[in-house]
């Protein structure tokens, strides 16, 4: 349900749409950050670079601090880091990408079809079943009002449950021992995609080298930086216990409700694959972990 789910929500962060609303706000968009970080985060309100690093865990706390103002701010100086607009205004124009991106991508047919609207709800019924204590991105996705729009109800619950799986998937790091950068230079190792890919993540070569260095110590990468038994190991284990945590919604949703969501999904999911914004290789591993 993961790997079905993600390309909707991960279409806000590429589509031409989004950016269109992110200039508007005042955004940078000759990158892509500006927007993702002010999208992510709209709805922790204006949590600043440290709380945000804290919930986003795989960034750098230094690529944060280039584009996430300190608390109390607003959003920026209109450049790099964001606009002067308050998260309620960034929410606001979030929707409105979303609109304007599923419209483009899947269709205006597929948008006021009878499936995506019971896609919608079973998606939502799932969604409003996911647990939020201990998962801050969940929970302040899960706190905003639902849109009447059966599409934006769709990517509105795509997106509490992904928040929710993170949330679940830092907690699984954590019991791992693994720190941010320790756990990407781990997942790169095992396969999941190659190290440049994790360069977007912001960590110098010099902090990428001191974590192979402590994953070799503990015995989960070899001397020459390959994944070993116990490295292999440890992240089935993560990816393992990340499920677990993320399964009470699919329970509460049912067997049947779960099967029928899947197949209502395959062609808005066939068309966001096939829409060629979304990268061929990913940080979260989806198709290779």
């Amino acid at each position: 349900m993961w790997h079905l789910l993600e390309p909707l929500h991960a279409l806000l962060y590429y589509a031409p749409e989004a950016f269109d609303e992110a200039a508007a706000l005042g955004f940078d968009t000759a990158e892509r950050w500006p927007s993702y970080f002010a999208w992510r985060s709209a709805p922790l309100g204006a949590p600043g670079p440290a709380r945000v690093a804290s919930a986003f865990y795989s960034f750098s706390p230094a690529m944060v601090a280039r584009y996430v103002p300190e608390a109390g701010e607003g959003s920026g100086e209109g450049s790099g880091e964001g606009s002067g607009e308050a998260p309620a205004a960034v929410l606001a124009a979030r929707l409105r990408a979303v609109d304007r991106t599923y419209r483009a991508v899947l269709g205006e047919d597929t948008v006021k079809s009878p499936e995506l609207a019971e896609a919608a709800a079973l998606a939502r019924r799932a969604a409003e079943a996911a647990g939020t204590a201990g998962r801050p991105l969940a929970a302040a996705n899960a706190a905003l009002p639902w849109p009447e729009a059966p599409h934006l109800v769709l990517w509105q619950a795509a997106t509490i449950l992904r928040e929710h799986r993170g949330d679940g998937h830092l907690a699984a790091l954590l019991v791992a021992g693994l720190d941010p950068v320790e756990a990407l230079v781990s997942f790169a190792a095992i396969g999941a995609a190659p190290e440049p890919v994790f360069e977007s993540r912001g960590w110098s070569a010099a902090e990428w080298a001191a974590a192979r260095e402590r994953l070799t110590a503990r015995g989960i990468l070899d001397a020459d930086g390959a994944v070993t038994d116990e490295g292999r190991a440890l992240r089935a284990e993560v990816e393992q216990r990340t499920d677990e945590l993320a399964a009470a919604p699919w329970a509460a949703l049912g067997p049947e409700g779960t099967a029928r969501l899947a197949e209502l999904l395959g062609g808005p999911w066939l068309s966001a694959i096939g829409s060629g914004l979304l990268p061929a290789e990913n940080t979260l591993g989806i198709g290779k972990v």
